[in-house]
């Protein structure tokens, strides 16, 4: 017997030490999260939702709702654009576009027949120096031709860091900036960014989607100092300012926005799974509500209670909170096993939960 107690002491030490999960756990963080909320901070996330969601139209036609592309996916990474890409249909956009190297377009349209995926990429180790600048003109006039029939481009999930492919896509984004298309740039996006500023300072179209060593790389190129957790809304405003004119959303325990004029956070709380792919569905979703925020603005004309809040903070507020929500959702009925995939599956629920199609 008194063995028998030894085992059950040390194994809910175990638990408690590895952080052991039941439902009653999740539940509390829940509300200790919606505690911490009420702060000056703290976006209204879900009003957010409602206002910039648009309603289910029948006489409106196919493309409507939002037209994104994806600007990403190689030889190793073909599920990041594609997490991305699916993430934004499963939302509502009626379009959804992946732009990839030629290896991996066969793997990503295996993936979902409703993707359409131009395999146009091309990778160094592929090509010919002398045939470079011929093969970089067709990429970019491929491309091109399609630039302004979309309502915003995602940049980087699962592009790789190969130096000709990353010429080209700064290529792309700096037609992008002249379309005065809209900018979501994650993963290894946010390499390229780092390393060429220019791309999208002064641009306020741009979203960059940092998650911890990301922010880490942009603080100290723009800032020339460490991560200050303390005061960590000041140093993003300074960061966004520093930049100039860009919408940074600095993923964490809390997720932090700023466009350089205000500061706003997202603490609803998602899941303590951390499985690979949730940015690439935080950067669709963030597309598509940037999308939608701008529409709505537009047509609104002043007198939305949002109508002063930029559309691309907007976009970055209701991507974090749909995506918390889903991944809430997927914890609680997968628990350890929650995938990336799962939480896609939860996007359309969250969504509905706060915003009835019907």
């Amino acid at each position: 017997m008194l063995a028998s107690s030894a085992v059950i002491r040390r194994q809910q030490f175990l638990i408690r030490t590895l952080g052991g999960y039941t439902d009653q756990t999740h539940l509390k963080r829940m509300q200790q999260t919606k505690a911490m909320s009420g702060t000056a901070f703290e976006a209204d996330s879900e009003n957010i939702l409602r206002a910039i969601t648009p309603n289910l139209d029948p006489s409106k036609h196919k493309g409507q709702a939002g037209k994104i592309a994806v600007i990403g996916g190689c030889r190793e990474y073909t599920g990041a654009p594609y997490f991305a890409a699916i993430s934004a249909l499963k939302i509502g956009a009626d379009l959804s576009h992946v732009f990839c190297t030629k290896d991996a377009a066969a793997v990503i349209k295996s993936y979902s027949p409703e993707l359409i995926v131009h395999p146009i990429l091309e990778e160094s180790y592929s090509i010919r120096d002398e045939d470079k600048p011929s093969i970089s003109s067709k990429v970019l006039a491929e491309v091109n031709k399609w630039m302004e029939r979309f309502d915003c481009l995602v940049v980087g999930p699962g592009l790789g860091r190969d130096p000709f492919l990353l010429d080209c896509v700064r290529e792309i984004m700096k037609h992008a900036r002249r379309s005065n298309v809209p900018i979501v740039i994650d993963g290894d996006g946010l390499f390229l960014v780092t390393d060429s500023l220019d791309l999208v300072s002064g641009y306020p179209l741009a979203v960059l989607t940092p998650n911890v060593n990301e922010y880490k790389r942009l603080v100290e190129k723009v800032l020339n100092c460490k991560v200050d957790d303390h005061d960590a809304h000041e140093q993003l405003l300074s960061l966004a300012k520093g930049i100039g004119s860009i919408t940074i959303l600095r993923k964490g325990k809390s997720d932090l926005i700023s466009d350089g004029e205000t500061v706003k956070s997202v603490s609803i709380y998602g899941s303590p799974r951390r499985c690979g792919g949730q940015g690439d569905i935080l950067s669709g979703s963030v597309a598509v509500f940037l999308s939608w925020a701008r529409q709505r603005l537009s047509a609104a004309e002043g007198d939305l209670p949002i109508s002063k809040i930029n559309p691309t903070v907007l976009g970055c507020i209701a991507g974090s909170a749909l995506m918390r929500k889903a991944a809430s959702l997927a914890f609680q009925n997968k628990k350890r096993s929650t995938l990336t995939s799962d939480i896609i599956e939860c996007l359309g629920k969250s969504l509905e939960d706060i915003c009835p199609a019907i």
